[in-house]
């Protein structure tokens, strides 16, 4: 990776991490305290407060992404990051728990996810873009792992209302990250920024999108079911309490992204993305039937979720990757919007179905829903065709190039043999070509040349 990724690729990670502890830290103690607030003693509103986050965040993924394709990508994440804050704010002056669910409402608002990854999509070559996908989940994770350790300390010390100022400066954090560390935008011509009401509609026939799409849905549908069940069971059947279960996902998650790094780079260096990708999808599945086989046994949880945490970051790591590398430049954004509204809308499918189940059906009916879930995963990805190995190159074109109509050279371009993706930067001169890696010989350069206005 160059210099210039690996800036983009940590300033965003931070953007994400500082984000999401902010998120992450209200959960292992809102319950408690929502149970002090007016109305707090409903556990459907305390589950309320919790999820409308990932409800409202996921409706507004799609446009996030799409408004980020059309008017750049920093300001689309400045825009949601305020909202965030104003949510947060809202939030720590809450008096009953119906003020704190408006407050988390509108934090879920400032959906940034799909223009932040669409963001690391543009400043990261294909061939490296699966390891930055990986740092960046991997900051998410040790957030999450960080806020299991640290938020029964801060909730001591500032209480609720302190927490919810905090995740107001956080937030305020990633706007001083995304303003002055995380690199420019790379300047697109005006036609490269234009999203048309077609592209939506292209993003959801693609076969290959729906592929992913349906991916991200099942994993946290998955996750989100499992937990449900697993802090219980680790309450009655381990006799360990609530405040103690840092000891088991801490060791568990951090273990989990070393196990990773094979896979990663077998996956990335190596060409072989499908065959790992379908190797975790079928370790989730045996997660499950291994959960479920040896229910609340301390021992064999632990190994199982050792195995989930392990697929599940390498999943987390190559289905936004794989989504980048499917859509289009232009529609990258609204690609990513699609596929964090499923991710949201996942979670919080799996919150509520899994509650259902352990309840009416028992806790093993949560695996069961789990195994049949990652069986369909597994069927559905077998097919994939998974994107050609890109590489990009930059030419400065002539006159004639200058001068002539960016639509019509741009399809021009684009009809040359082997090119993927074309990008004209018209203002600067310059066009940039996503070359198919295996053609490189086939690429026309005299044709090309004509085409730009400069001598070979």
């Amino acid at each position: 990776m160059t210099a210039l990724e690996w800036r983009a690729t940590f300033s965003l990670a931070s953007l994400f991490a500082l984000r999401m502890l902010g998120l992450f830290l209200i959960l292992p103690v809102f319950a408690v305290h929502a149970a002090g607030l007016p109305g707090g003693d409903d556990r459907t509103l305390i589950g309320l407060a919790l999820g409308i986050y990932g409800l409202t965040q996921g409706l507004l993924q799609v446009p996030f992404g799409m408004a980020s394709d059309r008017f750049g990508r920093k300001r689309v994440i400045i825009i949601g990051l305020l909202l965030f804050v104003l949510g947060s704010v809202m939030a720590a002056l809450a008096t009953d728990i119906w003020f704190t669910i408006l407050g988390r409402a509108v934090q879920g608002a400032g959906a940034i996810s799909a223009a932040v990854v669409a963001f690391a999509a543009d400043l990261t070559r294909d061939e490296h873009r699966t390891k930055s996908m990986a740092i960046i989940g991997s900051s998410i994770g040790l957030v999450f792992a960080f806020s299991l350790v640290a938020a029964p300390a801060l909730y001591r010390v500032v209480g609720m209302e302190g927490i919810f100022w905090l995740t107001a400066a956080l937030a305020l954090g990633g706007i001083a990250v995304t303003l002055w560390l995380v690199p420019a935008e790379p300047a697109q011509h005006d036609q490269s920024r234009k999203v048309d009401a077609a592209a939506l509609g292209a993003v959801l026939r693609n076969r290959e999108l729906l592929r992913l799409n349906l991916g991200i849905f099942v994993l946290h549908m998955a996750q989100m079911a499992m937990f449900v069940v697993i802090p219980v069971a680790l309450v009655r059947d381990a006799a360990m309490p609530l405040d103690s279960h840092w000891q088991v996902y801490l060791p568990v998650v951090l273990l989990s992204f070393v196990l990773m790094v094979p896979p990663i780079i077998l996956a990335e260096r190596h060409g072989r993305i499908r065959l790992v990708f379908l190797l975790a999808i079928a370790l989730q599945l045996l997660v499950q039937a291994g959960l479920g086989i040896t229910g609340g046994q301390f021992w064999p949880m632990l190994l199982w979720l050792t195995v989930f945490f392990t697929a599940f970051n390498v999943l987390e790591a190559t289905l936004p990757s794989l989504v980048t590398r499917v859509a289009s430049a232009a529609s990258r954004g609204t690609a990513l919007g699609v596929f964090n509204t499923t991710q949201a809308l996942g979670l919080f499918a799996g919150g509520a179905i899994g509650g259902w189940l352990a309840k009416t059906q028992g806790e093993g009916a949560v695996f069961v829903f789990g195994l049949v879930l990652f069986a369909l995963w597994l069927l559905a990805a077998w097919g994939m065709n998974p994107p050609p190995s890109l590489m990009r190159r930059s030419y400065v074109m002539g006159e004639r190039g200058r001068s002539a109509d960016p639509q019509q050279l741009q399809h021009s371009l684009a009809a040359l043999a082997g090119v993927v993706e074309v990008e004209i930067q018209q203002a600067e001169g310059v066009v940039r070509l996503a070359l198919r890696r295996d053609s490189r010989g086939m690429l026309d350069e005299s044709a090309l040349f004509n085409l730009i206005g400069k001598e070979a």
